[in-house]
């Protein structure tokens, strides 16, 4: 038998000796966790109860009312998961609108250009050289040539290096003639896009601008080409009293 002293424990309002310490601090924490589960169970299982109870001792009337509102719960539901679904539709289709409304501008956008002359542009067509040796052709025979261009389906074109939009003129005296004030010079070499057959079947028809300058005592050379580039530009000009209306 162990003949060591019993060990007392600590008075009140002492404090455990380390090692205790450390013994007792596993145990709390063990107890602490155990408690913790035990309530967590116990708050669960009461609340089932009390649903169940609550369920139980329901009336028809009560029940039914549960029931429906439940279910029109689940209506206003499906009804807001409908309306999203509308709405992205929407959205979808706005997007989409809008990117072929911005393609449709950026197309018609470039084909003004082209017309207008602020744009170089590419494609079949006919490539011109007037010659005028004895410098007899006037403003009147060239402005022939752009007419009969035009009424033949010509698109754009350019004229001796200048290109030829709406508002061209062609002014001066035979032998110093002018395009838009910029001074030209015989052989005159005109690039014209648009359909070739028609344009070199309008330019030879009788009385039409080829028989009028060899009338003069020039010739025109026509010679169809599968793609030509016009590529002279004309400055955009500032509206000086128009603008935009953007009321609407």
């Amino acid at each position: 038998m162990s003949t060591d002293p019993p060990v007392d424990p600590p008075a009140a309002g002492e404090e455990p000796e380390p090692g205790a310490r450390r013994r007792d601090l596993p145990a709390a924490l063990l107890i602490g966790v155990l408690t913790l589960l035990l309530g967590f169970a116990f708050t669960v299982q009461v609340r089932n109860s009390d649903d169940e109870q609550v369920l139980a001792g329901a009336r028809e009337e009560d029940l039914v009312r549960i029931v429906d509102e439940v279910s029109s719960r689940g209506v206003r539901l499906r009804e807001q998961i409908a309306d999203q679904r509308s709405a992205l539709r929407q959205l979808t289709s706005s997007d989409s609108e809008s990117a072929s409304a911005l393609e449709e501008a950026r197309t018609r956008e470039a084909s003004l250009a082209v017309l207008n002359g602020t744009a170089p542009a590419r494609g079949p067509g006919l490539r011109l050289t007037i010659r005028d040796p004895d410098d007899e052709l006037r403003v009147t025979d060239l402005l022939d040539v752009v007419q009969e261009l035009r009424g033949a389906g010509a698109e754009t074109m350019q004229f001796d290096g200048v290109r030829v939009g709406l508002s061209t003129a062609v002014t001066g005296a035979p032998g110093a003639l002018m395009i838009d004030g910029r001074p030209i010079t015989a052989p005159y070499e005109v690039l014209v896009l648009g359909s070739p057959q028609d344009m070199e079947t309008a330019l030879n028809i009788p009385g039409g601008v080829v028989q009028a300058v060899g009338g003069r005592g020039g010739s025109v050379e026509v010679v169809q080409q599968p793609e030509l580039v016009v590529d002279a530009l004309r400055p955009l000009p500032d509206a000086q009293y128009a603008a935009p209306d953007t009321d609407d």
